[in-house]
């Protein structure tokens, strides 16, 4: 093969035990949305599945794709839906988020009698969610309609990099719980995601709504020992070349040769989903277990990479832009870190040209 990813089950089952760890006696949504973060989202689910008690994805499109593998566990959908959409949510019983009485009433004119809906608050987010001030009387106005109260939630703005904002948010939506529970006592209450899981604990609730952390990357550094990446991104070498000094190297000859080089190219770029933001960013593949700085600038469909310390090169040999090799690892952080993004939009990026493989 060209360029593919791999999938290692065994390390998501890995990290759904350590998420439950974390989570002490909160059951666990896991969110899939956005094709199980770049992983596969059926693939993905039907190994979460025994160990989760909810799904979460973005939009009805994936719930219906979901809804192909997973035929009992409850499918929230976390983003607004359209008014169109809503017969066919209820129909198929996934759960949608309301933020106002107009959605609300608007739903359960298009829905099954008691179809479910989950009840969202903003607390700082500036997204979705009803303002706390105006939270109450929309929620006691929704407990008149013929619907399901299936959960009420918020959303963390920066729990991984924010502790003020984080602990303000907690601490008022702990104010408003504590007025809500006379309308809704004993429905189900979520607010943490991963960085919140692993920071806030105590705030864990019924639910905590986990994302990156299930495919065993941390957006929080100190918790990454505990986790196992899931994906890896590999490609084989197509070609070698020997340049002399002063060669320039890609487009815009923005990487000039030093000295003699060895140069290997990889059949992977930007239409792949390697980020061309990587150009003269100091990024490496693995090749051999030994680093192999990229050069110049990433293209639409190759990348070069120096490989005049890697002995025995031929093509065909296998390169890992992300994963192990030996002793060696570059990390899904460490790319996104180069190419001043984040893993999320790593994973997220990957295109449909490159090949899954899914091991363990």
């Amino acid at each position: 093969m060209r360029t593919w990813v791999e999938v290692d089950h065994t390390a998501l089952r890995h990290n759904l035990k350590a998420v439950r760890k974390m989570a002490r006696k909160a059951v666990i949504m896991a969110v899939v949305k956005a094709n199980g973060y770049g992983h596969g989202l059926n693939e993905v689910a039907s190994t979460f599945s025994p160990g989760i008690d909810v799904f979460a994805v973005a939009s009805l499109g994936e719930a219906i794709q979901l809804r192909f593998t997973e035929k009992k566990k409850p499918i929230l959908l976390l983003s607004a839906a359209l008014p169109t959409e809503y017969p066919e949510i209820g129909r198929l019983g996934f759960i949608p988020t309301i933020s106002t009485l107009e959605e609300a009433q608007k739903f359960s004119k298009a829905a099954p009698k008691n179809a479910p809906i989950h009840f969202k608050i903003d607390t700082g987010m500036g997204r979705l969610g009803a303002h706390p001030e105006q939270a109450f009387a929309i929620l006691r106005e929704i407990r008149k309609l013929p619907l399901t109260l299936h959960s009420i939630s918020t959303h963390l703005a920066a729990a991984d990099s924010d502790r003020a904002l984080t602990k303000k948010q907690l601490q008022d939506f702990e104010d408003l719980v504590s007025y809500l529970r006379e309308f809704a006592p004993k429905i189900p209450i979520h607010v943490l995601n991963s960085a919140g899981t692993m920071l806030f604990p105590a705030h864990a609730h019924d639910l905590v709504r986990v994302g990156l952390a299930l495919y065993g990357v941390s957006p929080v550094p100190k918790f990454q020992k505990v986790l196992k990446p899931a994906l890896s991104w590999k490609a084989s070498v197509t070609f070698l070349n020997d340049l002399p000094k002063g060669q320039g190297v890609s487009y815009g000859s923005t990487y000039i040769t030093p000295r003699a080089m060895k140069v290997a190219v990889l059949p992977v770029g930007y239409a792949d989903g390697y980020p061309r933001q990587l150009s003269n960013k100091g990024a490496s593949v693995l090749i051999k277990g030994k680093r192999c700085p990229v050069l110049g600038r990433v293209t639409m469909d190759q990348i070069m990479v120096d490989v005049s310390a890697v002995k025995g090169i031929k093509v065909g040999d296998e390169a890992a832009l992300v994963g192990k090799q030996g002793n060696e690892e570059i990390t899904p952080t460490e790319v996104a870190q180069k190419a001043d993004t984040i893993p999320w939009h790593l994973f997220c990026g990957v295109t449909g040209r490159v090949t899954y493989r899914y091991i363990g």
